[in-house]
């Protein structure tokens, strides 16, 4: 019997209409367009303002077309998995929400919270569902309304942070395509430089909350950029010698953008031909799990059938990883 691999047969993304650029932000905080350009690689980014909007509605957007894309039926969805740590609430799973709001009344769905690296955890656990011949479509979002979580006082945050989502459709495949390997890791005593104090079980929503605004993120940004680039690299590093693979037989890889130096960190570590790495984070900022599905997205009509493409990111947590996929269409 032949060995069923997951590929990917369609991807699609989505962004809010609103715009809030590094000259916008100049009359929120004290901050300015070089210096935003300078250290993150940021322009702009987008911003779901529309009263009652969340983040189901960015994915009810992309998966409505990415369905349309792949020519699938809803009622031929069998499961959806929401990478996300913006859920529309705490409970129910925003991606149950989505379903509903799509009428995909065959699937069912979880949510999957692992910051930045969600997308690629999400790959992952889709592919085992498919690999397994229990699912024959699965469709994986990685979406975020960053917006929600911070404070826009907070210079070291808001300057980083956009809205926005993206999403593939795996399926089943008997050619040497899809999805192929992954390395994953994770380190909770990293929860201490990344994080949000309240909200959860251990420190509840209250007045006193949210007088001192712990509802938002918090970040300790030198801690984290030296974490991120050690962490991407040696992921890369691992998943490319496990497969018998060097540098140059990776057609594109695709960063979370999280940082632009960041991400000129990785490439330079792995002396990566940066032509190869996938960069919009000028045009949307960090969307957190969203930027990985953002950047397929994008360059998607560059990729060619049987390219061998690197997915990898860092979020708080410590979550990081890489995924190797061979593009399948």
């Amino acid at each position: 019997m032949s060995k069923i691999n997951a590929a990917i047969t369609g991807v699609q993304g989505w962004v809010p209409e609103t715009i809030l650029s590094n000259k916008d932000l100049e009359k929120m905080v004290d901050t300015n367009d070089e210096w935003i350009q300078s250290r993150t690689g940021i322009v702009e980014r987008r911003i779901l303002k529309e009263e009652g909007k969340a983040t189901s509605d960015m994915a009810v957007k992309a998966v409505q077309q990415l369905l349309e894309k792949t020519n699938t039926k809803k009622e031929d969805v069998e499961l959806v998995i929401f990478a996300t740590v913006t859920p529309d609430m705490l409970m129910p799973d925003t991606a149950n929400t989505l379903c509903d709001k799509l009428g995909l009344s065959n699937a069912y769905g979880f949510d999957l919270k692992a910051a930045c690296s969600g997308f690629i955890y999400a790959i992952t656990v889709g592919a085992q569902f498919i690999q397994t011949g229990m699912h024959k479509k699965v469709i994986v979002i990685g979406a975020d309304k960053m917006s929600s979580i911070i404070n826009y006082e907070d210079r070291a945050t808001c300057i980083i942070f956009g809205d926005g989502c993206g999403a593939v459709m795996l399926e089943p495949t008997e050619e040497d395509l899809g999805y192929q390997d992954a390395v994953l890791r994770a380190d909770g005593s990293g929860r201490e430089f990344l994080y949000i104090t309240a909200g959860g079980s251990k420190k509840p929503t209250s007045q006193e909350t949210l007088d001192a605004k712990e509802q938002y993120v918090f970040q300790d940004g030198r801690p984290v950029f030296k974490a991120a680039v050690k962490g991407m690299s040696s992921a890369i590093t691992e998943l490319l010698k496990r497969n018998q693979l060097t540098k140059d037989d990776i057609a594109w890889l695709i960063p979370h953008q999280a940082n632009k130096r960041i991400i000129n960190a990785v490439a330079s570590t792995l002396d990566f031909p940066k032509e190869k790495v996938t960069v919009n984070i000028h045009k949307y900022g960090n969307t957190t799990a969203g930027t990985i599905p953002l950047c397929m997205w994008e360059w998607e009509n560059q990729f060619k059938k049987g390219d061998n493409i690197v997915l990898t990111a860092f979020g708080g947590g410590f979550t990081w990883g890489a995924v190797l996929i061979k593009w399948a269409y």
